[in-house]
This record gives structure tokens, C-alpha cells and sequence, in this order.
């Protein structure tokens, strides 16, 4: 069995203002006592007033190609015309890390997340209302060696001009950005959620990142920070309890995972790291009412035909690889390594042409450079065999 992480990577999305220096800040007497500060090397600054800070670059780029535009027609339009028009800043999609606005902005790239809190920065400093909304039942799993993340989906809505008359307010001013194709937006729910969540999720982010790199002390003040700056966000006890599990303090995770767990008793997440830990610790009987319960909720976990297709490849039963890969994908269409180990498999049944459809569809949805660049050789390689 392996970890489960949550996070904002999706966001638009793992799955987000004050200044904290982790190592000088002290846990509010509202948060639970989940923090383990002593069994981790001294933290690193986190300053979440950097979250949203404009570079010098972002306020030139404000003065010269936004509000010039903003001056005559609607500076809603004129900011995302000037953000998502292919022809003017060119952002990419990357996934490799979640960056703050500036960073972003620099790198002309990132992931949902990242994306969304440049937008929210450059819109604050337009005096733009700012909006964010939480997509419900909208999870992506994915997978970073031996952890697995989900990640939730948030998207941005832009209001009027905080100046305009309150009394004066239209729905149909308002302004969704989301990085979803808009058909598949539409009927979606949604919740709002505070900016402080967002920094949250943003944190959290940090620290699976942090963690999935190998790197557990900085992790532990990325989720440590998270939980501070918003002790409602149960993403950030998960996530802190998997760095405890990782670092051998088993009692600490298990009291970080088990409060997590009292206030979303039925998170599949939660429960499925919680019944780990038991497990690990020697504990089965009391991890059994725990995968009783993640059993009902959730019969066939994520991951689950996946792991049981590898091992058919494992046993060279390619055909039933293939057909446990198609089941799959048919619960996650958009997951690139689920058509990539389906062009494997069929390459191995020596079905070239299908194994060249999986190859670009792995391409097509891949979340960062490397493995687009990745999928895309494989694919050159696969098309330059001749076919008889």
C-alpha cells in the first residue's frame, strides 16, 4: 500500500495575508495539537505575502498591454484577452510545480493553480473583485513514484470594479476564468472559498511537492504553514500526517490523521492512510473497521485495474494487460500514464497502430514538459518502425 496525498494541481484546479516565518510562528490556541516542530530541522521561511506579490515585470506588463486596453472597453476582457490570447503573454500548461503569481508569470508557465493566483494578483492590482470557487466532485488521481495525489478542481471569477456602486450589481458582469474546456464547465457545482484556502492549497501544494522530491523538513513546514493559514483545510492534515509517516513518527501521524478524520469522516483519502499506518504499526484489528469502511465507499480504489493490469505485464499476459488498462481509462480518460502503459501493452501484441493512438493520447494529456517531450519520442520512435 502506498500514501495518499492531496493537492491542487488541477486547480484553475491537487488539487490557495499574513507574513509566516514558520519557525517563528506559533500555533493559534484554536489549532489542534498536531505539530511536531522539534523532530524536523528548523524551518524554512514561508512568506505568504509572496503568494500574490506583483514583480516589477507584472506591473509593467499591467501599464503597457492591460490597462491601456482596460481605458476603453471592459478590463475583465482585457485582462484574460491579454493572460490567454495565444498571440500576446503565450502561457503554458506545466504541472512540474506549483509557483507563485511572480513566478509564474516569469516562467510563462504552470499549473491550474499557479495560473489562478497570477490572474487573482494582476486582478487585485486592477481593483478587480476577485472570486474563487471550489468545482465539487471534481478529483483527478495521479501518481509521483510510490505516492498518489488527488487533486481538486477551483476556477476564478472576476467582478466589477470594486469602485462601481454596490447597489448597481449584474450577474451577468461577472466573469468566469476557468481552464476547463467551457462545455465541460457548464452544470458544474460549486462552492466559494476564502483566499486564504487558496493560500492554503498553495502551501499544501508546496509540501507535497516538497515531500514527493525527498525533501521532509521543508515539507513539514509547507503543511505545518498550510494548516495556519487556514486550520479548515483538511487536504493539509493529510498531507502532514503522510511527511509524520514518512519520517517514522507513526503516534504523531496517527493523532494528525485520526483529528483530520473526526471532522470528514467519510474521506477516502484519510482513511485509506490512516488504515496504512495501523497496519504498518502492527495494528490490524483497529485498521479493520477503517478498510471496512473505505470498502463501502469506495469498492474499487484508484489506481486499482492499473496495478492489476502492471502485474499482468509483469506476467506477460499482454491481452488481459491491455483489457484491464481499457477498464481504466474508461473511469480516467484523461490520465496519461493509463495510455501509456495501454500503448505498451498493445506495442508488446504487436498492434503498432493502437499502440501509436495510446502514445499521442499520453502525449496529448501529459501535465509537464518532460513527459510531452517523453511521449512524444517514444511516439517519433514507434512511427519510424516499418510496417508490413
Amino acid at each position: 500500500m502506498h500514501p495518499y496525498l492531496v493537492s491542487a494541481r488541477r486547480l484553475a484546479t491537487l488539487l490557495l495575508c499574513t507574513t509566516l516565518a514558520a519557525c517563528a510562528v506559533a500555533p493559534p490556541a484554536s489549532l489542534p495539537p498536531v505539530f511536531t516542530d522539534s523532530a524536523f530541522a528548523p524551518a524554512i521561511t514561508i512568506d505568504a505575502n509572496q503568494v500574490f506579490a506583483l514583480s516589477e515585470h507584472m506591473r509593467q506588463y499591467l501599464q503597457t498591454d492591460v490597462n491601456r486596453t482596460a481605458r476603453t472597453g471592459n478590463p475583465r476582457v482585457a485582462l484574460y484577452n491579454a493572460l490567454y490570447d495565444k498571440k500576446q503573454l503565450k502561457l503554458e500548461y506545466d504541472a512540474s510545480m506549483t509557483r507563485n503569481a511572480s513566478q509564474t508569470f516569469e516562467a510563462r508557465s504552470g499549473n491550474c493553480l499557479s495560473l489562478v493566483i497570477m490572474t487573482a494578483a494582476l486582478a487585485h492590482a486592477m481593483n478587480l473583485n476577485v472570486r474563487y470557487q471550489e468545482v465539487l466532485g471534481e478529483e483527478n488521481w495521479s501518481r509521483s513514484g510510490d505516492m498518489y495525489f488527488v487533486a481538486g478542481h477551483v476556477n476564478l471569477v472576476l467582478g466589477r470594479h470594486l469602485d462601481d456602486n454596490p447597489g448597481n450589481y449584474d450577474a451577468r458582469g461577472m466573469m468566469v476564468i476557468d481552464f476547463l474546456p467551457s462545455n465541460d464547465v457548464a452544470g458544474y457545482r460549486t462552492r466559494e472559498i476564502d483566499e486564504a484556502t487558496i493560500l492554503a492549497m498553495y502551501m499544501n501544494n508546496r509540501a507535497a511537492e516538497t515531500l514527493s522530491a525527498g525533501q521532509l523538513d521543508q515539507a513539514y513546514w509547507w503543511a505545518r504553514a498550510a494548516i495556519v493559514q487556514d486550520p479548515s483545510f483538511s487536504g493539509a492534515y493529510n498531507t502532514l500526517g503522510v511527511i509524520q509517516f514518512r519520517h517514522g513518527d507513526l503516534a504523531a501521524a496517527r493523532q494528525t490523521l485520526a483529528y483530520a478524520l473526526t471532522r470528514t469522516p467519510d474521506n477516502t483519502v484519510l482513511l485509506a492512510n490512516l488504515a496504512q499506518l495501523l497496519e504498518t504499526a502492527g495494528l490490524p484489528e483497529q485498521a479493520r473497521p477503517l478498510r471496512q469502511r473505505l470498502l463501502a465507499l469506495q469498492p474499487q480504489p484508484p489506481f486499482h485495474y492499473f496495478n492489476l493490469g502492471r502485474a499482468a505485464m509483469e506476467k506477460g499476459e499482454y491481452a488481459e494487460a491491455a483489457r484491464l488498462f481499457g477498464k481504466e481509462i474508461a473511469r480516467d480518460p484523461y490520465y496519461h500514464e493509463f495510455h501509456f502503459w495501454l500503448a505498451q501493452a498493445y506495442a508488446r501484441l504487436g498492434q503498432l497502430p493502437l499502440a501509436g493512438q495510446q502514445l499521442a493520447l499520453a502525449m496529448d494529456n501529459s501535465l509537464t514538459r518532460n513527459e510531452h517531450s517523453l511521449y512524444a519520442a517514444k511516439l517519433q520512435r514507434l512511427q519510424a518502425i516499418p510496417t508490413h
